[in-house]
């Protein structure tokens, strides 16, 4: 009887093993083809969760396979370990946040170890540690000496609860969500990131990445968003300046009746000062600054605003037009003014028919004759020009083309291409992030720390209380410093940057880990990248993603790596649910993982994650299915235990064509080959590959050993063949359970030293055999089938035959006798 499957010692002992002898350290072989495999780095929350699991199992079986197929592969780990969490684990535990970081990490990475994930640790990066956070601040410097790093003011989120500032997804309905204190905009400086000096590259390379999902890449084009179109300069009415606008419907310009502008625009106040309208103006904005922005924007938001009391000009009628604050107007978008062509902007129109303000058709529809006084909302299509001047009559397209030629002659506006994007703003008022290395001195300005006093460390001896604005702030001893320049007293910036910038190059750190002199050994970088397969949530798809794609470029414009992109390929893997919604704690839908290596083990858990739906798909979680996968790994386990000792007694290799027994089972081994090697480099269908292993165990589970000792030799060739095979192809499922195995069949090397099982073109092909068919005694036709054919399948292929058919019509089948694999005779009542 074979011994139980003990996968808790099982387990153990290869980790123990793997980790003694570094068997996933690799280093640069020019010899071998590269494979850079790699997984989002997770943030060291406490523990990891099935979502982590379902991930990192996808990235071991890709890192595993590659391996075996003779790839040096780099599969390495790290940690994005700074962040808000941390500070507000101080606040409630009272634990310092690098205590609770490190505590974290060190648990993190032992249950990554006990799911038996192929991680070089070697290579192992924390962003929170001075050795990785020195060189985001060296590429600070760097990109603030490119003129790519730079500080303006800008409207944060802002507690004057809490006295500090609040990234977006921290406002709640407008309220804080830690004292649910109301949030308002408020006026800070802030550093920013240059990303839209680089808008057009990152637009256009979307077009040079064929392994990205078309869905990521449309997110990122939306997020860029690209317009072509006009600046046009309407000038105020009193001769004070003039207000750009951008517009892609230059076409309707002579439809601009008014003119809004954004609650935060410059001129917002400005413009009332000294009117009788100055106070309602003021209540209007600072109202604004409480509204979250996703909500003044969206399409079923009452449009509202008020009239500044001035005026600009229209610079193609010539008319005077009112100047508004409105509620839908950004001022991240476009210039933060826009002018409103109410017959041809929904919002526009809404606007105007709500405050009583002129409409003019501008377009006409050939569909429909349109008119302001009976237009129940706006014309937004394309048309023919009329009410314009010497434009009327034209076609929309020619038309925006003759006015934007027109502007640009008579110095009224100028052709010009606006993005969406804006530059990434780093400021964080918090903590627990890598410190922004300027100094501030009265005399000097803003000054960047000298090279060589890198890294600016971040105190430990620091009171965290979620309240006051940055915690640094108040300790002396980081916040006051010499000037580096005049070396008479200054005071450092107490903002660190956000933490989007750690994880937008830890990918290239990890190709040079170890240097002390640079970010990134040139040398390294260049052998490893770009990331030949990146693996992470749809929710990363644009901002560290884009950020990611942007810190690449701007290292490459350094001279460190040679690449344009960092992901070659990228896999979007779908969530873990549960009851029909995503795990969460508030759900009380949570599986721990574990419970789940507790009573079934690490290789149930990576088994179960790959065969219960494909990668990209969305997994719903199925305690049966778990104990499913451990039956069958229990299976596997029987079948070789039971055989290993005759098995591992040594065999010779008999040729498919000697065979005179068991060739079903070797056909179907190498037809198994084929199929899991398909599903693994088709887009890692695993889930598919899996369930062919589980079609081969039955086969093997049914092959019976009986029979004379001459046949017996040939049978326990092609048994042991079929066991190694299953246990090769499941190991990068299953890696424990198949090293265990194979040791136990003989082997003294790891099952990974062992190359890729290869299948034999001439093996896979089905054995063919020739059936003829008779109607009524006589032949009618010939059959070339699969010698494994059911007699269902041979007598459909009999009757669907177009000669057999022929001689079938208008006639009634009486019955039909076979014999297998070489006759099908039918018989007819008109033949009997």
């Amino acid at each position: 009887m074979a011994k139980p499957y003990d996968f808790k010692t099982i387990e153990a002992k290869w980790q123990k093993r793997w980790e003694e002898t570094e068997a996933f350290k690799v280093s640069e072989d020019p010899s071998r083809p590269k494979y850079y495999c790699l997984e989002m780095y997770p943030y060291p929350s406490g523990q990891i969760h099935m979502g982590h699991v379902r991930n990192y199992s996808i990235g071991d079986v890709v890192a595993r396979y590659l391996r075996m197929r003779g790839y040096n592969v780099l599969h390495p780990m790290g940690w994005d370990a700074f962040g808000l969490p941390a500070e507000n684990a101080a606040i409630e535990h009272g634990i310092h946040p690098a205590v609770w970081t490190e505590e974290n990490i060190r648990y993190m990475r032992y249950q990554l170890k006990r799911m038996g994930f192929s991680y070089d640790w070697d290579r192992e990066v924390d962003c929170s540690s001075a050795d990785y956070y020195k060189w985001g601040q060296w590429f600070f410097l760097k990109m603030y000496e490119k003129g790519l790093a730079y500080r303006k003011a800008s409207f944060v989120n802002w507690c004057d609860s809490c006295q500090t500032v609040l990234a977006n997804e921290q406002v709640e309905a407008g309220l804080c969500w830690r004292c649910e204190g109301v949030v308002t905009q408020k006026e800070l400086e802030q550093w920013f990131f240059k990303i839209t000096d680089y808008a057009e590259e990152l637009l256009q390379d979307l077009d040079h990445l064929p392994g990205w999902p078309e869905r990521v890449k449309v997110m990122q084009r939306n997020w860029i968003g690209k317009s072509l179109g006009a600046e046009v300069y309407f000038p105020m009415a009193n001769g004070r300046g003039e207000i750009p606008v951008f517009t892609t419907r230059q076409d309707t310009l002579f439809g601009a009746t008014f003119m809004l502008l954004a609650p935060e625009h410059s001129l917002a106040r400005g413009l009332s000062q000294g009117t009788a309208y100055e106070a309602v103006v003021a209540a209007f904005v600072e109202r604004m600054k409480r509204e979250d922005k996703i909500l003044r924007t969206a399409i079923d938001t009452e449009k509202e605003g008020v009239f500044t009391g001035t005026y600009a000009i229209n610079p193609m009628t010539r008319e005077r037009i009112p100047v508004w604050l409105a509620n839908f107007v950004l001022l991240e978008y476009g210039t933060g003014a826009v002018m409103a062509v109410p017959t041809h902007d929904q919002r526009d129109f809404e606007f105007a028919k709500k405050y009583g303000l002129p409409l003019r058709v501008v377009i006409q529809s050939a569909e429909a004759d349109l008119s302001e006084e009976t237009m129940e909302r706006a014309y937004e299509g394309e048309g023919y020009l009329v009410n314009s001047g010497q434009f009327n009559g034209m076609p929309s397209e020619k038309a925006k083309e003759a006015i934007v030629d027109y502007l640009e002659r008579e110095g009224l506006g100028k052709r010009a291409v606006q993005y969406r994007l804006r530059d990434w703003g780093i400021s964080r008022q918090r903590y627990w992030g890598n410190p922004i290395p300027v100094i501030y001195c009265e005399s000097c300005g803003a000054v960047p720390v000298p090279y060589e006093d890198l890294p600016v460390i971040l105190p430990r001896d620091v009171e965290i209380t979620g309240k006051g604005g940055s915690p640094l702030a108040a300790v002396p001893e980081f916040v006051n410093v010499p000037c580096p320049h005049c070396r008479q007293p200054a005071r450092r910036e107490t903002d660190t940057m956000d933490t989007f910038v750690d994880s937008s190059w830890y990918f290239l750190r990890f190709t040079s880990p170890h240097v002390e002199d640079t970010p990134i050994n040139k040398r390294l970088a260049n052998y490893w990248m770009p990331v030949d397969q990146y693996i992470g949530g749809i929710e990363h798809a644009i901002l560290h993603l884009l950020y990611a794609r942007f810190f690449t470029k701007v290292v490459r414009d350094l001279g460190l790596v040679n690449v344009d992109e960092p992901f070659t390929n990228l896999l979007t893997q779908g969530m873990v649910i549960k009851d029909g919604a995503k795990m969460s704690k508030s759900k009380g839908n949570v599986v721990d993982p574990e419970d789940i290596l507790e009573k079934y083990g690490a290789d149930t858990a990576r088994l179960f994650s790959l065969f219960a739906a494909p990668p990209e798909k969305d997994l719903d979680w199925s305690d049966r299915g778990v104990e499913g996968a451990f039956r069958f790994l229990n299976r596997i386990y029987r079948l070789v235990s039971q055989h290993s000792v005759l098995l591992k007694r040594g065999r010779k290799g008999i040729p498919f064509t000697d065979l005179m027994v068991g060739k079903g089972l070797y056909r179907k081994t190498h037809q198994t080959i084929k199929r899991v090697t398909e599903d693994i480099e088709d887009e890692f269908h695993f889930n598919t590959a899996i369930s062919a292993l589980m079609e081969l165990v039955n086969e093997v589970s049914q092959f019976s050993l009986d029979g004379d000792p001459a046949s017996r030799e040939e049978k326990v060739f092609v048994l042991d063949e079929a066991l190694e095979t299953i246990l090769l192809l499941l190991s990068p499922f299953a890696p424990h359970l198949c090293e265990e195995l194979w040791a136990e069949l003989g082997h003294s090397e790891s099952i990974f030293a062992k190359a890729w099982p290869c299948y034999s073109e001439e093996v896979i092909q089905e054995e063919k055999v020739l059936i003829v068919v008779q109607v009524d005694g006589k032949v009618r036709g010939r059959l070339v089938l699969p010698a494994a054919s059911s007699e269902g399948e041979v007598q459909e292929a009999a009757l669907s035959n177009e000669r057999v058919k022929k001689f079938l019509q208008g006639r009634e089948i009486a019955k039909v006798v076979m014999v297998p694999k070489r006759l099908v005779s039918i018989a007819t009542r008109a033949g009997e």
